[in-house]
């Protein structure tokens, strides 16, 4: 296998494309939930990202940091868990740079992103579907100690390069499109990378800006590619001590009716994390209504609904 260029150099690649995402306001779900006109909310569309994920930023950036530091060497595979976005981000970032790539996945991962790391020719190993995300990373861990030469483990739930991609540029982009009018940021948490690195930012430029988090309000949940923290492998990045404002806790069937209400009434085809971050949204505006303030509030949409068209439970309203 001939060396992987530094991702730096691969200007006009899909790899220059990575960041950047647009923001767009939400206007008639708030205006529908009584949140006055006073109190904005942005969604910042990640699913623009080439591989259709804000996952893309964590992939590349801890792709290069391997390279750079040597531990990624020409001949290696690269090795890590997931749900399915970062498998797919570190996919097609393999493709276009030429390295092979071994994903651990949970079985009960939806046919969409199975297809779609098939199509970028990764090699898959399927996970428990009852340990989900937590069994994969175990048997991550098992198959990097037993070839340490063969695979360089990525670890995206421990790697510092993750929340450094959302430090370097999804929180710079959020002041930048802003003009630094920005006065909370809502995150959903899954490896905890994009929030934990966009909130440090923005509370270097401001630390009256109130960050909150969101997870599933159950163990038993819907919502893929969430980490319910208090019964799962809590990330090693994840840090909230002395940074979170706000801990919130989405409930499934409500993030499914707002993704649904997306679609239909913003034209925005968003996936179920999306719609556990508006859940968080709408509740931080509502009592910001109620309290008569005005607000700029940026929620961060993860992917689109386009992952998970073959999950008719989702769409399919009563």
């Amino acid at each position: 296998m001939s060396a992987p260029p530094p991702c730096r150099n691969l200007v006009g690649n899909s790899i220059s494309r990575v960041g950047n995402t647009p923001l767009q306001r939400i206007v008639r779900i708030p205006t529908g939930a009584g949140i006055s006109e006073d109190v904005a909310i942005f969604a910042k569309l990640e699913w623009t990202n080439p591989g259709g994920s804000v996952k893309d930023r964590a992939a590349l950036s801890i792709v290069q940091d391997a390279w750079d530091k040597g531990q990624l060497k020409p001949g290696m595979t690269l090795l890590d868990a997931s749900s399915g976005n970062t498998g797919i981000a570190y996919a097609w970032i393999a493709a276009a740079m030429g390295f092979k790539l071994k994903l651990c996945l949970p079985k009960n991962a939806n046919a969409e992103r199975k297809r779609i790391l098939r199509a970028y020719g990764a090699d898959l190993e399927l996970t428990s579907p009852l340990e989900g995300s937590d069994g994969a990373i175990r048997r991550a861990r098992e198959l990097a100690a037993e070839n340490p030469e063969r695979y360089f483990y990525a670890d995206q739930y421990s790697n510092p390069a993750n929340w450094e991609a959302h430090y370097r540029s999804t929180g710079p982009e959020i002041w930048r499109d802003t003009q630094g009018e920005v006065t909370h940021f809502v995150s959903t948490l899954g490896t905890s990378g994009t929030f934990m690195g966009t909130s440090r930012f923005l509370k270097e430029q401001n630390p009256e800006i109130q960050v909150a988090s969101v997870q599933p309000d159950s163990p038993f949940h819907g919502l893929e590619g969430l980490k319910h923290m208090e019964t799962a492998l809590v990330p090693a990045i994840y840090q909230p001590e002395g940074l979170v404002d706000r801990e919130l806790e989405a409930p499934t069937e409500e993030s499914f009716a707002l993704v649904r209400r997306l679609a239909r009434e913003e034209g925005l085809l968003a996936g179920v994390s999306s719609g556990a971050a508006l859940w968080a949204a709408l509740e931080l505006g509502k009592e910001l209504s109620q309290q008569g303030k005005s607000a700029n509030i940026v929620v961060l949409f993860p992917d689109g609904g386009s992952r998970y068209l073959s999950e008719d439970h989702i769409w399919e309203s009563e």
